[in-house]
C-alpha cells in the first residue's frame, strides 16, 4: 500500500518537474494534472480489465497485472478457482447420491412443493408409467390417476402406505405396488414405491396354507370325535366295535401322514441343498421303488380285480446307469412319489410304465407313465401346490395328503432337476424329472428312446 502511495505522488511530481522545467510554473502545474491523468487511467484501464475478466469466468485468461491490481486478480484468481472446486464436488457427490437412488430396488420420486416431479429413478418410473425426461415438472397428480392415492395426498396422512395397481399388471399377473410419501424441506416431498406383489403372493399362500392344514386336519378329527362319542355312549357288539377302531385307526394314519408331510416339506425349505458329496446307484434306487410300488399295487387292487401291470427297466439296465449325487432320503421320496401317484390314480388293469433313459448330452431322464384317467390342461399348472387336487374325494380314498407333488418339486429344485408333466385326458399322464450331467456319473453310452414315448413340459 505504501510502494502504492508513492507511485501515486510519483507521477504529478514527475508530470509537474518535466512541465516547470519546459516552461514554467504554470506548466509545472499543468504537467502535474496532466501526471495525475495519467495514473487515474492506468487504474480505469487495470479495472476494466480485471472487470472483463471476471464477468467472462475464464480461469485460464487471467489477465497480467502488476502492482495492486495484480495482487486482487491473483487472489479472485484463487478464491474463484476454489469456489470451482467446491462446486465440482458438490457436482460429483449429488452425481453418487442420484446414482445411489437409481440403484435402489425401491422407486425414488423427488416432489416440489407443487407436488411436481424433479427427479425420479428408473424404478419408480417403472412402478408409475413415468418418463423421467418427458415428465419432469409435472404434477404427480395428473401422472398417477389412482384413485386411492388422489385419497391419500388429500387427506395428507402419511403414517402408512397407500396400496396401488402397478402399470404393468394384468389379470393373469397382478402388481401391487406399495407408495409413501415423506414430507421434507420447504413443502417438498419424498414418494417412495416398493413392489410388494410377491409380499402379498405369500401372504395370500401363508393364508391357504393355514386354511387347507386346519380343513384337512378337523376332517379326520371331526371322525375321531364321533366314533369315540359313539363307542362311549352306545353298546356296541364285537364286530362293530373292532370296525369303528380300524376306521379311527384309518383317520389317525391319515393324520400322522399328513404331519410328516408337513415337517418333510419344512426340513426341504429350510436347510441348504444337498452338495455332490455323497453319491447312489441309480439301480438302488429304482429296485427300491420297484418293491414298495409292487405291494402298493396289491394293496389298492380291489379283491377279484384284475392287477395292474408294472413294467420297470431290467436290472441289468439299472446296474448300467451309474450313481446320481444328492441326498439319497430325498432322491426315494421324489420317484417314489412319482410311482405311487400313479399306482393310485391308475385303474385296475391298467399298466404303469418307469423309465430311466440316459440322454445323449449327459443328462439322466426319469418317468412315470401311466394309463389313468388322464389330467385336463387348467390342472396341469397347479399340479404342484399344495393340496391342490385334481379330485378331493378320490385323493382322499386313496390317502393322498395333497403334499406329494409339493415334496417332489422341492426335492427336484434342491437336485438341479426339472419336473416335467404331460398329459392328455383319457390317455393317462406322464411325470419325468431331468437330472443334469454334472450330479450323474458311471453310465453307459445313451440308448434312444423308445418309439411313442411322449415328451413331457416343464412344470410351474
Amino acid at each position: 500500500m505504501l510502494l502504492r502511495i508513492l507511485i501515486f505522488f510519483a507521477f504529478p511530481w514527475a508530470g509537474g518537474a518535466l512541465g516547470w522545467w519546459l516552461a514554467g510554473p504554470w506548466a509545472g502545474a499543468a504537467g502535474a494534472s496532466a501526471g495525475a491523468l495519467l495514473w487515474w487511467a492506468g487504474e480505469v484501464w487495470n479495472s476494466a480489465r480485471v472487470l472483463a475478466w471476471l464477468r467472462a469466468g475464464d480461469l485460464a485468461h487471467t489477465p497480467r497485472l502488476h502492482g495492486l491490481w495484480g495482487e486482487a486478480a491473483d487472489r479472485m484468481r484463487r478464491l474463484l478457482r476454489q469456489s470451482q472446486q467446491r462446486e465440482q464436488a458438490s457436482d460429483a457427490r449429488l452425481q453418487e447420491i442420484l446414482a445411489a437412488l437409481q440403484a435402489s430396488p425401491n422407486g425414488v420420486t423427488l416432489l416440489d412443493a407443487q407436488g411436481r416431479i424433479e427427479w425420479c429413478n428408473q424404478m419408480a418410473a417403472s412402478h408409475f408409467g413415468l418418463d423421467p425426461a418427458r415428465d419432469l415438472l409435472q404434477s404427480i397428480g395428473n401422472l398417477l390417476r389412482d384413485p386411492g392415492f388422489s385419497a391419500y395426498q388429500a387427506a395428507q396422512d402419511y403414517d402408512h402406505d397407500v396400496l396401488l395397481t402397478g402399470r404393468e399388471s394384468t389379470p393373469s399377473r397382478p402388481v401391487r405396488i406399495a407408495a409413501r410419501l415423506h414430507p421434507y424441506g420447504d413443502g417438498r416431498k419424498l414418494l417412495l414405491s416398493r413392489d410388494v406383489t410377491a409380499l402379498e403372493q405369500a401372504e395370500a399362500m401363508r393364508r391357504d396354507f393355514v386354511a387347507n392344514v386346519s380343513h384337512e386336519i378337523r376332517t379326520p378329527l371331526t371322525v375321531l370325535a364321533g366314533f369315540i362319542e359313539t363307542l362311549q355312549t352306545l353298546p356296541l357288539n364285537a364286530e362293530e366295535r373292532a370296525r369303528y377302531l380300524a376306521l379311527m385307526a384309518q383317520q389317525a394314519t391319515r393324520m400322522q401322514h399328513l404331519v410328516q408331510d408337513l415337517l418333510t416339506l419344512s426340513r426341504l425349505e429350510g436347510s441348504p441343498p444337498p452338495g455332490h458329496g455323497a453319491w447312489t446307484s441309480v439301480h438302488s434306487l429304482l429296485q427300491r421303488c420297484e418293491e414298495e410300488a409292487r405291494v402298493l399295487a396289491l394293496m389298492v387292487t380291489p379283491a377279484g380285480a384284475p392287477p395292474l401291470h408294472l413294467q420297470f427297466p431290467p436290472a441289468d439296465f439299472q446296474r448300467a446307469c451309474g450313481e446320481i449325487a444328492g441326498n439319497p432320503a430325498e432322491l426315494h421320496s421324489a420317484l417314489s412319489n412319482l410311482i405311487g401317484n400313479a399306482v393310485r390314480y391308475t385303474p385296475a388293469g391298467g399298466s404303469i410304465t418307469v423309465q430311466w433313459q440316459p440322454l445323449e448330452d449327459g443328462r439322466a431322464r426319469f418317468a412315470v407313465r401311466d394309463t389313468g384317467a388322464g389330467i385336463a390342461p387348467e390342472d396341469l399348472p397347479r399340479l404342484t401346490e399344495r393340496f391342490y387336487r385334481v379330485d378331493r374325494s378320490r385323493s382322499r380314498d386313496t390317502g393322498g395328503t395333497g403334499l406329494g407333488l409339493a415334496i417332489v418339486k422341492h426335492v427336484l429344485q434342491r437336485h438341479e432337476a426339472v419336473l416335467g408333466i404331460a398329459s392328455t385326458p383319457g390317455q393317462g399322464a406322464e411325470f419325468s424329472a431331468t437330472f443334469p450331467a454334472h450330479r450323474l456319473r458311471g453310465a453307459t453310452p445313451p440308448a434312444p428312446l423308445p418309439p411313442g414315448s411322449p415328451r413331457s413340459l416343464p412344470a410351474d
